[in-house]
């Protein structure tokens, strides 16, 4: 309860700081490395968060995979995702992820994330990334750990001023 308590607390602080921020709300279908049918190897996440210039955090709610549940369902997990843009070059963006959550009723319930992309800014509102990256779950007793590829779409409420790091700086004499 006092990890639901602080994840909502957190979740509250970041989205009331309205400071040269953007909402936005992300869908991210993925496929991972795992055995199984395609379905069991499926994830779909959806996001909600704020980014300021060249930093984002978002709270996100998945599935790690879609296939059909037999028994107590061990699939819904709910993440913390800070994201910063590495270097930005026209229309494309470098991002980096690392984020830490938390898979409900699961015996490797701690999930921790590292997540690589590129970014295409399709238009001031929609963004779409090509990222990939490795999922580590971990519990009392065992530990895992996943490779994984997907695509996201981006809807920011508000243009999105965003930036990076680095930035290509063009010299005109």
């Amino acid at each position: 309860m006092k990890k639901k308590i602080l994840i909502a607390f957190l979740f509250v602080v970041c989205m009331s700081y309205q400071c040269l921020s953007q909402t936005y709300i992300s869908l991210a279908p993925s496929v991972t490395n795992t055995a199984g049918t395609f379905a069991e190897k499926s994830n779909i996440a959806f996001e909600l968060g704020k980014q300021w210039d060249v930093f984002s955090l978002g709270i996100d709610f998945g599935k790690t995979t879609l296939a059909p549940v037999t028994g107590r369902d061990t699939s819904n997990y709910l993440e913390l995702r800070p994201n910063l843009n590495i270097f930005q070059e026209g229309k494309f963006t470098n991002t980096f992820t690392a984020g830490i959550g938390y898979i409900f009723n699961a015996k490797e319930s701690l999930l921790t994330e590292l997540t690589y992309g590129i970014e295409y800014s399709f238009s001031e509102k929609i963004h779409y990334n090509i990222f990939f990256g490795q999922y580590f779950y971990s519990g009392k007793t065992s530990a895992s750990s996943v490779s994984f590829f997907g695509v996201s779409a981006a809807y920011y409420f508000s243009p999105n001023k965003g930036g990076s790091i680095f930035k290509r700086s063009t010299v005109k004499n």
